[in-house]
């Protein structure tokens, strides 16, 4: 039998191709470390995020095709690094210590944009990525209830210093203000606070920051495409008419304002009946994913209306913590999957920094 070398089992590799980037693991760069040991053999591959979804598919082949080698002991190592995204044209510098940022919208309120935020976020650092949440919706800021949050934010002597639950770095004007203070702001006033929660604030090398959008199209949303770089936007519709055509506006605004659409995720779509299964489609059915076929955007996945979703939000305790293995927490952990892998794709496409090679 041919002795198994470095060289061989590189070779024999590159017939594992990523499914999105079209190309073979190791001219990717995956491929980080190959040792041989007679007939033993360890090999490292790193992935673009902890939340890949093939990253298991990827290890069982990698395996397999070892092991057809002539390998009596295999060793994968599935690791991760998430890529920054390219620095764009423009101006817009960078957030210290983060990575991409990802926008979470919606056309018009009520579809459960915030649930979705938060849900995704925990889910991401679920997978072990390191990730942050922005409360951006200044008129509305619920995610401190959603976290079960009531601590006021600290500064370290120069910078505001985020609240940490779940494994999330928690910004929010819920901090700042009390639960029944209207905050009454115009344009500017947004903007400067915008750009505070940004600048001012000790991101720790923060993978993803999801930022939870207020609904709508005004001045967030434009403040938000001046003064940072963004990754993408995820928008969150109900299948229902009227909230479709709210989405449709949302999803062009982004596009203006040169924010790329991640994707869609289609809220409340269907209830299952706890006590005789009978699903029901309460808001119409399928809508969100054909407006995401019209749109050309990828659609990420159809979360249904269960109680403990709002229960969950309300008591502080989210659905992807209380019931992960639920229909709705299996979406939610589906759709977090969907919006990492489709953060990659763009990176990549995009040409941010290069994976290097062994």
């Amino acid at each position: 039998m041919t002795p198994l070398t470095e060289s061989r089992v590189l070779d024999a590799l590159r017939a594992i191709h990523d499914p999105d980037l079209h190309k073979d693991i190791v001219s990717l760069g995956f491929v980080k470390q190959v040792r041989v040991d007679d007939t033993r053999v360890a090999v490292t591959i790193e992935l673009t995020t902890p939340a890949c979804p093939v990253k298991d598919l990827m290890r069982d082949q990698a395996r397999a095709i070892l092991v057809g080698l002539g390998a009596t002991a295999v060793d994968i190592e599935m690791t991760a690094q998430v890529r920054a995204a390219p620095r764009p044209d423009g101006g817009r510098a960078p957030v210290d210590g983060v990575k991409n940022i990802i926008a979470v919208g919606a056309g018009k309120g009520g579809v459960g944009k915030t649930t979705v935020a938060v849900n995704l976020a925990i889910a991401l650092a679920q997978r072990g990525s390191r990730v942050a949440l922005l409360d951006a919706d200044m008129y509305g800021p619920n995610v401190p209830i959603m976290l079960g949050l009531r601590a006021g934010l600290e500064t370290d002597g120069k910078k505001i210093v985020p609240i940490e639950r779940y494994g999330l770095q928690t910004v929010s004007m819920g901090f700042l203000t009390q639960d029944d203070a209207p905050v009454i702001w115009r344009g500017p006033m947004l903007h400067g606070a915008v750009t505070q929660f940004f600048r001012d604030v000790r991101w720790t090398d923060v993978d993803y920051l999801i930022v939870d959008m207020p609904p709508g199209t005004g001045d967030i949303a434009l403040s938000l495409s001046q003064s940072v770089p963004v990754a993408g936007a995820v928008v969150v519709t109900t299948p229902q008419t009227v909230s479709l055509a709210d989405t449709r506006r949302a999803v062009m605004m982004y596009r203006k304002l040169n924010i790329p659409v991640i994707g869609l995720v289609e809220n409340m779509s269907h209830f299952v009946c706890p006590s005789c299964a009978h699903e029901s489609d309460i808001f119409g059915k399928g809508g969100g994913e054909q407006l995401s076929t019209e749109l050309s955007v990828p659609f990420l996945g159809r979360i249904p209306l269960y109680e403990p979703v709002r229960t969950g939000g309300d008591s502080g305790v989210p659905i992807v913590m209380s019931e992960p293995e639920s229909a709705a927490g299996r979406a939610l952990r589906a759709a977090a999957e969907r919006v990492a892998q489709q953060v990659s794709i763009a990176s990549f496409a995009k040409g941010a920094i290069p994976l290097t090679a062994v």
